[in-house]
């Protein structure tokens, strides 16, 4: 190992944000992994950090270096005061479409990046680039500019893989969707994709629709994540698909069925099996305009942390002034304009995704429920990990864990960034 690997940082005078609840100590970070947490009672009965350079960051201190100076220092220990700041796992946003100006299918690595810098100056510290429904010729251009990026670039989140968000979607659940793009699953065409690369990790599409059952069976086979989205499907339909593998729902409540009447009685919809099946996972995207407060009261009752996975389906216009953007790629995308804190279609008909970033769905979520700060963070942090597969290495503040650290105060804004070790942002 170099210098900078072999470095110990300690982060002391924290309110480390735990699975469980909030206990004031410190963490101690080398290279890449967090090597310790210690509680304030252990730190008490005798353990010391050392004598180091303090570099101070508290609640209201001012900042007293940037971050390229702690990380080229030579001393083999830097003690950094938090000043009794909240220290949080990195966020982990699964569903998301670029931000900063940017759309994740522009088609160039700098549109990629900037957006990725963007989120990660928010608190994202995980991403899952996500497409919309487009041509054939577009999703495999997006696949090849990915299979050639580094996924764990310095000063960017690092990439947990690709959410494919379509084009198997219902015509009647388009929300946001380009209509022209809809179609079924046809196995010649998502074999093309599945073929094109390993780094899909989640699939959305309506499993109801005719070659739903084959593809839900291929996606099972291959261990990529499978979630209901843009669907007609009913209850028992959904029910048919969570027995088939299907893990999620995407973007709960939004272009998906609700209780129906046929020929007078009343059917089940895909809302009522997010809450019937204890194994599905939702994403919430908890923004404030999607969903009201009193819905999220109802999903964080019902489904609890565990099964709740905060998103933000941003798209580029996230982190940028209100005005018109483009939803999706410069070549394929449809107009929309950001205005009330959220995107809209020009008729304002219907969102047209979000323009969240993941430390504002925190902060909402806390304030227009009873969830606890530590709930909150879990769902921005743990659980999703947890529905990728990767919570053996990200998602909680433990040992062993990447050093994917947030430092933010009582308002949830964001006083310090550390991806993979490495402190890439101070406020």
């Amino acid at each position: 190992m170099n210098k900078a690997e072999e470095r110990e940082i300690w982060i002391k005078n924290a309110r480390i944000i735990t699975e469980t609840g909030i206990v004031s100590g410190s963490v101690m970070v080398r290279g890449s992994r967090i090597e310790r947490v210690v509680r304030k009672a252990e730190q008490e009965s005798g353990s010391r950090e050392g004598e180091a350079d303090t570099y101070v960051c508290g609640a209201g201190a001012d900042i007293r270096f940037p971050a390229r100076e702690i990380m080229s220092a030579e001393q083999e220990k830097v003690i950094i005061d938090a000043g009794g700041l909240y220290l949080s796992p990195g966020f982990i946003d699964i569903h998301t479409h670029g931000g900063g100006g940017c759309d994740f299918m522009d088609g160039t690595l700098e549109a990629i990046e900037t957006a990725c810098r963007m989120h990660l100056a928010h608190g994202t510290t995980s991403i899952v680039p996500t497409t919309l429904a487009g041509s054939q010729e577009g999703l495999l251009s997006f696949l090849a500019l990915f299979e050639g990026m580094e996924q764990k670039k310095e000063g960017c989140p690092e990439i947990l893989g690709l959410h494919l968000e379509g084009p198997y979607f219902a015509p009647g659940q388009k929300g946001a969707q380009n209509p022209a793009w809809l179609r079924n699953p046809d196995p010649k065409e998502y074999m093309e994709v599945l073929s094109a690369t390993n780094r899909i990790c989640r699939w959305s599409f309506a499993p109801e629709l005719s070659g739903g059952a084959a593809f839900l069976q291929e996606l099972r086979r291959r261990g990529i994540v499978s979630s209901l989205a843009h669907s007609d499907a009913d209850c028992r339909q959904v029910i048919q698909a969570c027995e088939n593998g299907l893990a999620a729902l995407t973007h709960f409540y939004s272009c998906m069925t609700g209780v129906t009447r046929r020929n007078g009685f009343r059917t089940a919809g895909a809302i009522e099996a997010g809450y019937l099946l204890d194994s599905l996972y939702v994403e919430v995207i908890a923004d404030g305009c999607h969903l009201p407060g009193e819905l999220l009261s109802l999903i964080y009752k019902i489904k609890g942390a565990e099964r709740i996975c905060l998103v933000t389906d941003s798209m580029r216009a996230a982190g940028m002034p209100d005005g018109e953007y483009l939803l999706g790629s410069g070549q394929e995308g449809i107009r929309c304009i950001k205005e009330d804190g959220v995107a809209k279609l020009p008729d304002r008909s219907a969102f047209a995704g979000s323009v969240a970033t993941a430390d504002r769905l925190v902060r909402t979520f806390r304030r227009l429920t009873d969830a606890p700060l530590y709930q909150a963070v879990k769902m921005m942090s743990l659980t999703p990990a947890t529905l990728m597969g990767v919570e053996e290495r990200k998602g909680s503040v433990a040992e062993g864990k990447d050093a994917d650290l947030l430092l933010f105060d009582e308002e949830i804004r964001i006083k310090g960034v550390m991806a993979r070790g490495k402190f890439v942002k101070f406020y």
